[in-house]
């Protein structure tokens, strides 16, 4: 889906360097309302370093990166934010005793009430979080129940909900899946494809290729900290994306040297 818009978050020839060590060198993306940017590699690729620069977490050292047309250096992960980047991580920062509710509006409590009479709003706090995640198309059973109770892929879908309802434009996800089975895999990509349906741009980060591919409109393959490859969806199909994560032409060198010599 291209539009004449500006996307809303655009990498062009990023870099990142620790001392000597070169993290990321000349990676470029886009993401655009309403799509789903996929980045794939495996451990080491330079996801992670990725994410924390989209995330505010770290500046990048060169290459240009914008935000709806204008080129910024978030400062912090709360001037992303500010700027509708929420970016949900794989370890998700949740209180496993507390309930639902009280998780979904951590860290921006509303309250009643004024001086010493001031108090928690939690009525307004369960119906919100109730009603946020039932326009995901999430039913849970009791808002009340604590957040730890949920399966992995609950957890996930309720921060995808919370990163919607605090009014992300562009929602980062670091490896949703990486430690899931497949069912609660399928939940946490519709939800995924939820997002995008209510016109956020969505960077899903993962190592596979064929949950990229299910939901994903681009693909930008990273190795070793540089870009091996950027397509879009109609310009690759499954099998070549995996492929070419899988090595390409090392699998198919790799191939040769463990192939068993021909009996004399």
């Amino acid at each position: 889906m291209t539009t004449d818009t500006a996307p809303l978050v655009e990498l062009d020839d990023v870099s990142k360097y620790y001392g000597n060590i070169r993290a990321l060198e000349g990676v470029s993306l886009e993401v655009r309302a309403g799509e789903i940017t996929c980045v794939l590699g495996d451990n080491g690729a330079g996801k992670s370093t990725l994410i924390k620069i989209v995330a505010g977490l770290h500046r990048h050292d060169a290459g240009t990166f914008r935000i709806e047309g204008e080129e910024v250096a978030l400062a912090n992960p709360r001037d992303a934010l500010d700027r509708g980047i929420a970016t949900v991580y794989q370890d998700l920062a949740v209180v496993p005793l507390m309930p639902v509710w009280r998780n979904f509006f951590l860290g921006s409590e509303p309250t009643k009430g004024k001086g010493p009479l001031r108090r928690l709003d939690v009525d307004l706090m369960r119906a919100t979080t109730r009603e946020a995640l039932l326009r995901m198309g999430i039913d849970l059973r009791d808002v009340d129940q604590p957040i730890g109770t949920l399966s992995g892929g609950e957890r996930q879908c309720v921060a995808i909900a919370r990163a919607v309802h605090f009014g992300a434009r562009v929602l980062v996800l670091d490896e949703p899946t990486a430690a899931l089975g497949v069912k609660q895999s399928g939940v946490v990509l519709k939800y995924v494809a939820a997002a995008r349906d209510q016109g956020l741009g969505v960077v899903l980060i993962t190592h596979n290729p064929h949950h990229a591919y299910l939901v994903g409109d681009r693909f930008v393959l990273l190795k070793r900290g540089t870009m091996a490859a950027s397509h879009t969806k109609g310009e690759v199909t499954l099998d070549e994306l995996t492929r070419q994560m899988a090595g390409g032409s090392e699998l198919d060198d790799l191939r040769h040297e463990l192939e068993r010599p021909a009996a004399s």
